[in-house]
């Protein structure tokens, strides 16, 4: 007949044990002003905070906050991702980012709402998404 899944109570939310793991672990150096890169694709979110010479310092993404399956490439799990990131960028005494914005994915705009929230100064965004000209060759006409 089958398994019975049993569902987990506040599944969706980020799991506590992987964000305190993640927050453990930041840089000594301070920084002030910072390249935001955010990598936006249909199955994942990954933000990366980089200095101006693009040496990184901090990364995250909603697959490491224990985000699985579609859920990954929510707004929500890009907003949590973007929380993450400036919690610790707070720490390491960030006070504004260049964003650099990359793919088509649904957690460009919430990640970047989220970094405006919390107080973080946005200088610039720039969209470095590839854009194909003309594409591979397309296929011969199937012969019957």
């Amino acid at each position: 007949m089958g398994k019975k899944r049993i569902a987990k109570k506040g599944s969706g939310s980020v799991d506590q044990g992987l964000k305190e793991r993640s927050l453990s672990k930041i840089p000594k150096k301070k920084i002030v002003n910072g390249i935001l890169n955010i990598q936006s694709t249909y199955n994942n979110t990954i933000i990366n905070l980089s200095d101006e010479k693009g040496n990184t310092f901090l990364w995250a993404s909603s697959g490491s906050l224990g985000f699985k399956g579609t859920k990954k490439s929510t707004p929500f799990a890009a907003s949590k991702v973007a929380d993450l990131i400036v919690e610790k960028a707070k720490i390491i005494g960030l006070k504004s980012v260049d964003v650099v914005l990359k793919g088509v994915g649904s957690g460009r705009e919430s990640a970047i709402r989220t970094f405006a929230s919390k107080g973080i100064e946005i200088n610039s965004i720039k969209d470095v998404t590839p854009v194909p000209h003309n594409g591979p060759k397309p296929r011969k006409p199937r012969r019957v």
